[in-house]
């Protein structure tokens, strides 16, 4: 196996839930390449795997100690489901040099129940995505009709390896320490895919999760021709989802509040923390 990995940036993050990022940032490290080949990606640059820095797995865990260092308050792995082997190894050396933060793993749930047991022990935060419901949607949309049972078979993986959420105070910040976070990106013309994903959600587990429901979806040049996608959100979308949530019971929620839709949200996939390192050069 190869075990070098290419990544396109690696430094503190400020756009992630609050009890994630926090005031000090979340130490983000995002990986090139991905799984699924959604047409509305905002990350596309680096998840087509075009755009990307080889670095080994000893430099890896260095730039997690760095970003440690840097003071944030966890590390989260953005996008790594093709590297998992080389993350693994990762984690365990940077937490044998003294890595003691919380790790989180940023996925879009296209994962597959062997690989995420080779996280188990690993991982103290999953914050996968559950995008699609409709099997007919996700083959429009990301060329994957069977997303849905495959995601809700790696979301229920996550959940059996971190349990019921914790939390600790940081800074007087209520910042999370364990659990889970399934983020739902709300896509124009879609709330009832919406409606019955937080369905599913809720059902089957409760409240023993947080709900993350996302308005920020960007349309971007490359949905031109797709005329559903080549509209924000409305803000009588967003609300009819969110309402729903409220009506069946959702509590552990995330909601967005004001004009979300912004290519601000798309950190510049410029290198930064992977040209240098203090802990080596490998």
């Amino acid at each position: 196996m190869d075990f070098k990995v290419y990544a396109a940036r690696a430094a503190l993050h400020f756009w992630e839930e609050p009890c994630i990022s926090g005031s000090s940032g979340s130490g983000a490290v995002f990986f090139s390449g991905c799984n699924m080949k959604c047409i509305f990606c905002q990350n596309r640059e680096i998840a087509l795997g075009k755009l990307g820095m080889e670095i080994t797995v000893e430099k890896l865990s260095d730039i997690y100690l760095m970003l440690q260092d840097e003071g944030a308050n966890n590390i989260n792995l953005v996008t790594g489901t093709h590297y998992i082997p080389q993350i693994a190894l990762s984690l365990c050396m940077a937490k044998e040099m003294g890595l003691h933060i919380p790790i989180v793993y940023n996925t879009s749930s296209y994962e597959s129940v062997e690989s995420l047991k080779l996280l188990d022990g690993l991982i103290d935060i999953y914050l996968p995505d559950l995008k699609y419901y409709s099997p007919d949607i996700s083959k429009a949309y990301s060329s994957a009709t069977d997303y849905f049972p495959v995601a809700c078979k790696a979301i229920a993986e996550m959940y059996r390896q971190v349990g019921e959420p914790s939390f600790y105070e940081k800074d007087g910040e209520h910042l999370m320490k364990k659990g889970m976070i399934v983020r739902h990106l709300i896509l124009p013309g879609n709330t009832k895919d919406s409606k019955k994903i937080l369905r599913y959600l809720h059902e089957t587990y409760g409240n023993s999760i947080f709900i993350s429901i996302m308005n920020q979806y960007t349309p971007l040049s490359q949905v031109s021709e797709h005329p559903l996608l080549s509209r924000k959100v409305t803000e009588n979308e967003y609300d009819k989802v969110v309402t729903f949530a409220e009506k069946i019971g959702i509590e552990n929620g995330f909601i967005q509040e004001g004009e979300a839709a912004d290519e601000s949200f798309i950190p510049p996939f410029d290198f930064e923390g992977l040209l240098k390192n203090p802990y080596g050069d490998q």
